[in-house]
């Protein structure tokens, strides 16, 4: 029997909707009942993708015993974290308080009946282990003090409250200059794994922005470490695992320092982010490769994760309750899927070596296709090798869950990089101005934005901050690329309606409303929502008017203390720093005779393929496939900026 999930539009509710707890949404119903039956509320929030949220459930929410617990005594509700950012962004951040470090997923909260949190967890498993005691034992211990000494919870939920709430920000500006880029660099070089590439041990994540800022900073700073740092890793992410060889597209992460062994879901931010950086190491470097990992990530895109030109939001890591099965191969059935599509059996032995195929299994027993060199496959039989794997998860695995949440942000990250494909090849430019026509109908309905819905369904959930920047963020890109000016006209108006709801004199909310949270500087799973709209009103400030970056330097201001002190900890906000030092640093690149090529550098310096004079005369900055007349156009655009 369905419980109160069964009307929700998240896939994620939705996944839970038949579970024997009985669930309500964040809302009144599920406060209302928990007050009226004095009961203490248990949250759950996590996503649809997420590995230990499916074993949760599996251990959990899907027992009977367990959720008689829960029914008896508590008030039962889930939320989407990616639906509703601002629950998860609040309660993460009193999970942090509770527990001295970082939360994660599942997040599992017990709050008093008026709303008031008392006991935070992340995963809980369903017999004592990892030090911890079993998820039912825990419920009956919550249940009884709750009963007994309730007075004593909502105190110390009091306590924590009060310390959110009168908190303040200790501003400390100091001086923003030029010497960030030494230190982003060695505190990168500090990190940097050797071997593998990336930064710091396992779990090891993409860091697309820390990637992005060393790639601008060889070109500015001639660092070749810089470059090799960023080259190295892209090199690595690149064999398998993490990029899935098969279907193409990233994973989310990686669980090991090799890069090998994901947890398998895949998420669109992660993929329109990584698709932007190898465009980038492509205009930067100039093998081919880059731009091949960039376009088979789109393609990805495009085939498995997009409808009606929007993108869907995540798919899942585990099918038929078993993580990665759809994406590993036993090594009997990776040589018989060879020879269905007739490679010569006598180099099956080479090309299984190849692919690090073996009957020992590199995950489980089973093998996750990998390559040594990824830039130069020099594989005999490798594309016939994979169309036949290919096919084999096509006709006999089982496709993982996909979750068909439509975001704001997460799309218009996916149009950038869409955009920004399409200068080099025509066909993504169609693609990309399709999907931002469509997001547009569909989630900015008279002047106002939301953030989710579903495809077919009206919006219900107003936008946040990040849907506000990323967005306008892709309008910008899409106005370089076209030159069509009402792209530039949305951008603005969406710019002046963040600044409306979110902007205080250099300090950013990420949400207003039921919960008022603060934008973070520091990039998370993806780039802070903060630098992204400063790198937004940086450009309206050349494009439009120069009252644009006076937000921008109050922004930096007030947290240049620590953008400046540790700027590997935020490297969209320290890229946006270097971007407002720019007239120095282009002149210092032109110095260093580092604008031969300077499609690296757009992103940092002018982020536009065109930069239009009050005579409507273009400065043509920098082409994605090629740059031309540039001494001309360098002392024309330094001639305008003056100007300005």
């Amino acid at each position: 029997m369905a419980n109160h999930l069964e009307n929700e539009y998240s896939p994620y509710l939705q996944q839970h909707a038949k579970n024997p707890v009985d669930w309500y949404p964040w809302g009144e119903e599920a406060f209302q009942k928990a007050e009226k039956e004095n009961k203490p509320i248990f949250l759950s929030i996590g996503y649809s993708s997420c590995h230990w949220c499916h074993v949760m459930e599996r251990e959990s929410f899907e027992d009977e015993a367990t959720a008689k617990i829960l029914n008896t005594y508590f008030i039962s509700i889930k939320v989407d974290r990616e639906e509703r950012p601002d629950i998860d962004k609040h309660f993460q951040e009193v999970y942090q308080l509770m527990n001295g470090r970082p939360g994660g997923w599942p997040t599992s909260i017990f709050l008093t009946q008026d709303l008031k949190p008392f006991y935070s967890a992340t995963y809980i498993p369903d017999e004592p282990k990892y030090g911890m005691m079993s998820f039912s034992s825990l419920l009956e211990v919550i249940a009884e003090k709750y009963q007994k000494e309730k007075n004593l919870l909502t105190e110390k939920a009091n306590e924590i409250l009060g310390f959110i709430s009168s908190r303040k920000d200790k501003i400390q500006a100091t001086r923003l200059d030029e010497s960030i880029t030494a230190r982003f660099i060695d505190q990168a070089k500090q990190l940097f794994d050797h071997k593998d590439g990336g930064f710091n041990k396992s779990p090891k994540f993409p860091q697309t922005s820390l990637l992005k800022l060393l790639l601008d900073l060889h070109r500015i700073t001639g660092d070749e470490e810089a470059l090799n740092m960023a080259k190295h890793s892209l090199v690595s992410m690149a064999k398998g695992g993490l990029r899935d060889l098969v279907d193409g597209g990233f994973c989310r992460y990686s669980t090991d320092d090799k890069w090998l062994v994901p947890h398998f879901e895949k998420m669109t931010y992660d993929n329109a982010l990584l698709s932007e950086l190898y465009l980038k190491a492509y205009h930067t470097i100039g093998e081919a490769f880059y731009k091949r990992v960039a376009f088979e990530t789109l393609d990805f895109m495009l085939e498995k994760m997009s409808e009606n030109a929007l993108f869907y939001s995540a798919s899942d890591a585990d099918t038929e309750g078993e993580e990665g099965k759809y994406f590993v191969y036993t090594y009997d059935k990776a040589i018989k899927s060879f020879t269905k599509a007739g490679i010569p059996e006598k180099v099956h032995d080479a090309l299984a070596t190849a692919l690090h195929i073996t009957k020992e299994g590199n995950f489980e027993g089973k093998n996750i296709i990998h390559v040594d060199e990824p830039v130069h496959i020099d594989i005999p039989y490798y594309t016939e090798a994979i169309a036949a794997l290919k096919k084999r998860r096509d006709e006999k695995h089982v496709y993982p869950f996909v979750d068909k949440k439509i975001l704001v942000s997460w799309n218009a990250m996916m149009i950038k990089a869409l955009f920004q494909a399409g200068r080099v090849e025509p066909r993504y430019l169609e693609h990309a101005k399709i999907s931002l026509d469509t997001l547009l109908e569909n989630m900015y309905i008279h002047s106002q934005l939301f953030h989710s819905t579903l495809i077919g369904k009206e919006p219900k959930i107003h936008a946040f901050l990040e849907d506000y920047a990323y967005l306008a963020d892709a309008l910008i890109e899409a106005y370089e690329s076209t030159l069509d000016e009402m792209y530039l006209m949305t951008a603005t108006k969406l710019a002046n309606n963040a600044i409306e709801k979110y902007y205080n004199n250099g300090l950013w909310k990420f949400s207003r409303g039921e919960f008022e949270t603060s934008a973070d500087i520091y990039d998370s799973s993806y780039p802070s929502a903060l630098a992204v709209m400063l790198n937004v009103l940086h450009s309206l400030s050349s494009l439009v008017d120069t009252v644009y970056k006076k937000f921008v330097f109050k922004s930096l201001e007030i947290h240049s203390y620590d953008i400046m002190r540790q700027p590997i900890s935020s490297p969209l906000m320290s890229s946006m720093v270097v971007r407002y030092l720019k007239d120095d640093i282009i002149i210092k690149a032109k110095e260093n005779m580092l604008l031969e090529n300077c499609s690296s550098l757009d992103s940092i310096i002018y982020p536009f393929t065109y930069l239009k004079n009050d005579t409507n005369e273009g400065f043509m900055i920098c082409n994605s496939s090629s740059c031309f007349g540039h001494e001309k156009n360098f002392n024309g655009l330094v001639e305008y900026l003056n100007q300005r």
